[in-house]
């Protein structure tokens, strides 16, 4: 624990993580990253802040499964220095979800508008898909859920056979629970290995798979 300590702290600044939140989306999606930041920060001292944010106004908002959440702060982009963005609803283009958050237009330009060459934008499983409309995974290697990535190569993605995929400042994770190891990779990524070995133990929970990058 002291050399993943000595890890965060090599960091300058705390890490301010902003999940978007949006009718429709899928738990794990979005908690299960929350879950990795946040175990970082309370176990091993690691300087993050992590914060559900929606670009409405903070309400409740109802998940995939029917879970409900209230969302108290809204997205700010100047807030943020890693944008987590997840994925929900797929499988039905009339169910709110990713579809209904497409054609509204709100979170594309949203995240079009975050992604200034610093700031990390990391989409979760098809929460690439408003990465996507958003104009971030075009001619960028990428992944997303196995039942999107045939759109998000016709839209211009360079598909990679990789849970997670990480091109810089824009980072793609395969479905649902490759949320999790996203998260892992950038906590190891931001604060060391030590930091992420430990989280992964604290979770009990092992990474599959090779980053792509």
């Amino acid at each position: 624990m002291a050399a993943a300590q000595a890890a965060a702290h090599s960091r300058p600044g705390t890490l301010r993580v902003r999940i978007l939140m949006y009718d429709g989306v899928e738990e794990v999606d979005s908690i299960g990253p929350a879950e990795v930041f946040d175990i970082a920060r309370v176990y091993f001292d690691a300087k993050i802040d992590v914060k559900y944010v929606t670009v409405d106004e903070p309400r409740v908002i109802t998940m995939n499964r029917g879970a409900k959440m209230v969302v108290e702060h809204r997205w700010r982009a100047q807030d943020a220095d890693l944008v987590v963005v997840p994925g929900g609803g797929w499988r039905d283009p009339a169910a709110p979800g990713t579809h209904v958050e497409i054609a509204r237009g709100v979170l594309p330009r949203a995240i079009a508008d975050a992604h200034d060459g610093r700031r990390i934008i990391a989409g979760v499983c098809v929460g690439v898909m408003l990465m996507s409309a958003a104009g971030l995974t075009r001619d960028r290697p990428c992944t997303t859920h196995t039942l999107a990535k045939e759109r998000l190569e016709s839209e211009g993605g360079i598909i990679k056979k990789a849970r997670v995929v990480d091109a810089g400042t824009v980072v793609t994770a395969g479905g649902v629970t490759s949320g999790i190891d996203q998260a892992l990779w950038l906590v190891e990524r931001e604060f060391g290995p030590d930091m992420a070995t430990g989280v992964e133990g604290v979770l009990e929970h092992e990474r599959r798979g090779v980053v792509w990058r």
